[in-house]
Parts: C-alpha cells; structure tokens; sequence
C-alpha cells in the first residue's frame, strides 16, 4: 500500500510516466495486492496524458476486480468528457 501511495504522489506531482512505468511494474506482480487501486491510478495517469482509452481500459479492470472502486466515478466522467456536444461550436 505505501508504494501505491508512493506513486500517487509521483502522480499529484505530474511525474506521470514515471508513475505508469511503477504501475505497470506493480500489476506485473502476481502477488500484489490492491490492484483495482493500481489499476485506477493507471487510469488516471492515462488520463493526465490524454489517453482516453487507455484511462477507461483501466478504470474497467479496476470496475471488474471491485465495483465500489473510485475508477467507476472516474470511468463516467470520461465517458461523459468524450460524449460531450455542443451544437454551437460547430458553426463557427
């Protein structure tokens, strides 16, 4: 759990490929533990990069291990960015 924390701080200080490298690393690991977590910080550092789909690969893998996972607010969201219309803006 501390190095899940570890790498959210890598995260919140925007070190963001450095974070999806000790993520993936992490979920590499048969025996980690926590890997909804893992996986929805994977998300959203995917995110930050501007992946979207790579960001709701993420939050699903972390939706399927547990459905009370904060990826599953985090997995609307996007959806909800990436569905978003504004008829106005495309007349100008």
């Amino acid at each position: 759990m501390e190095e899940l924390k570890a790498i959210k701080e890598q995260l919140n200080k925007g070190e963001v490929e450095e974070a999806i490298q000790k993520l993936n690393i992490y979920l590499s690991n048969l025996d980690s533990l926590h890997k909804d977590e893992a996986d929805y910080l994977l998300g959203n550092a995917y995110r930050k990069k501007g992946d979207w789909q790579q960001a709701l690969n993420h939050y699903q893998q972390a939706i399927e291990i547990n459905p009370e996972s904060p990826a599953a607010n985090a997995r609307k969201m996007v959806i909800d960015i990436l569905e978003f219309y504004h008829k106005d803006m495309y007349n100008q």
